[in-house]
């Protein structure tokens, strides 16, 4: 195993909109994205640009009260986490988190850097959005462990 890493530079709203929906034309049933990144770095566009491209037709809102929100109608499933507002992992196995990566879904989980160590299986591909230079401008830090 081995762990694969790269960075992309965004220069507007626009270019993180078709990299999300470029990234959702690739993902694969039991796909899980880990999503970090400061207030505003844009978490929530690219989760809205991914559902976008898997074609989920449900209008996205935030589930940072909910903890999830699930949406069937693209060509996977899409269950986007928000979990900025979780104090303990009780939280998450009261939902069932673990039972949503093997649903044949994409899952998201926003803010997964507040989460426990182990709470997320080893494949899963972890996406660190930073500021740039210009406004809209967004680093992008992709990385995921692969078995070769």
């Amino acid at each position: 195993m081995f762990n694969v890493m790269k960075s992309i530079t965004l220069h507007s709203t626009k270019e993180t909109e078709e990299f999300g929906s470029a990234l959702a034309g690739v993902l694969a049933p039991n796909t899980v994205i880990a999503l970090t990144g400061d207030l505003g770095a844009g978490k929530t566009t690219l989760t809205k640009s991914i559902a976008k491209g898997l074609g989920v037709t449900e209008t996205l809102t935030s589930p940072t009260f909910t903890i999830v929100c699930e949406y069937e109608s693209g060509r996977l499933p899409l269950y986007h986490f928000d979990v900025y507002r979780v104090s303990d992992a009780d939280e998450l196995f009261e939902i069932g988190f673990e039972d949503y990566f093997t649903k044949g879904g994409v899952c998201i989980i926003e803010w997964a850097n507040l989460l426990e160590d182990g709470l997320l299986p080893e494949n899963t591909l972890s996406i660190s959005l930073s500021y740039g230079e210009g406004e809209e401008e967004r680093i992008v830090n992709l990385s995921s462990d692969l078995d070769c």
